[in-house]
């Protein structure tokens, strides 16, 4: 009997690289063509500019409260998702993506209308939000620990409000999967073996998905450094007030700085690529154990 000759795999083999190959390449283009038209003067230059660091200051203390907010959100959210039934689940789930697929502008469009147009008690969340801060700083000492905004919209609190939006959405996606991976028959054993749910989850479930958990929040935080434009539309960018890295290079391009927005850049590709290689470090971390 003859046997039908295989046909090579070269060829198949060759499309695949050739198609991964190809955006490798664009990548490691665009990360060349930033390092090329920056220099360590330029960088320093950016630094030693009042605006700029007050901008780096920023940044990091939003994108670090966003990330701290988004964990507290998506690991219940995670979990629900992933351990119970219950009635629209679908739907809820499909409504949690929304802030992923949306154009950035329109997340930020949403939320200006949010605050400044839907009516509570015959006022707007904005007005109500403001006598909130009001009443809060009247309770709380004069301090620059307690220095609260007198406002949302176009306040620093905009600003964690459009990256929490966001990035959240992305941590919720990381604990659903975190949850989906961890057999549940460790925690189903706590239950019969007198745990309550609540003691379960936090002496059997939350500890196994620690690694998830240090994931997400490192990703909420890449995110949140790289959100644009729900925070110009939403927060603005006033200089000193409520720019941050991503709103500084649209404000060094708008006044002709070309320089001074790739070195920005090049510090924001900095900042994302060690936090890309600390979530492939974990990952693997996670892999081992």
């Amino acid at each position: 009997m003859n046997r039908k000759k295989v046909s090579s795999d070269i060829p198949f083999y060759a499309a695949m690289w050739a198609a991964g190959g190809m955006y490798f390449m664009l990548i490691i283009a665009l990360l060349y063509a930033d390092a090329s038209y920056t220099s360590l003067e330029s960088i320093k230059e950016a630094l030693n500019d009042k605006s700029i660091r007050a901008s780096i200051w920023l940044t990091m203390q939003t994108c670090w409260i966003t990330a701290v907010l988004s964990i507290i959100v998506a690991v219940p959210t995670g979990y629900i998702l992933t351990r119970f039934k219950f009635p629209l689940k679908r739907f809820f789930d499909s409504i949690i993506d929304i802030p992923i697929v949306l154009p950035p502008l329109v997340i930020g469009l949403s939320l200006l209308i949010l605050f400044n147009q839907v009516i509570l008690f015959d006022k707007s969340i904005e007005e109500l939000s403001a006598a909130a801060l009001k009443s809060l700083r009247s309770i709380l000492p004069n301090s620059p620990i307690f220095d609260l905004p007198t406002g949302i919209t176009y306040k620093v609190p905009a600003i964690i409000l459009a990256q929490f939006t966001v990035s959240c959405a992305f941590a919720i996606r990381t604990m659903r999967n975190t949850f989906e991976s961890l057999d549940s028959r460790q925690e189903n054993v706590a239950l019969t073996l007198g745990c309550n749910r609540s003691k379960a989850f936090w002496k059997v479930v939350l500890p196994q998905a620690s690694f998830g958990i240090m994931t997400a929040g490192i990703l909420a935080w890449a995110r949140a450094l790289g959100e644009f434009g729900p925070i110009l539309v939403f927060a603005g960018a006033t200089r000193g007030k409520t720019e941050v890295l991503a709103t500084t290079v649209f404000l060094e391009i708008s006044i002709g700085n070309l320089e001074g927005a790739v070195a920005v850049s090049f510090l924001m590709v900095s900042a994302a690529l060690i936090v890309l290689i600390m979530v492939r470090l974990l990952g693997s971390k996670n892999k081992i154990r």
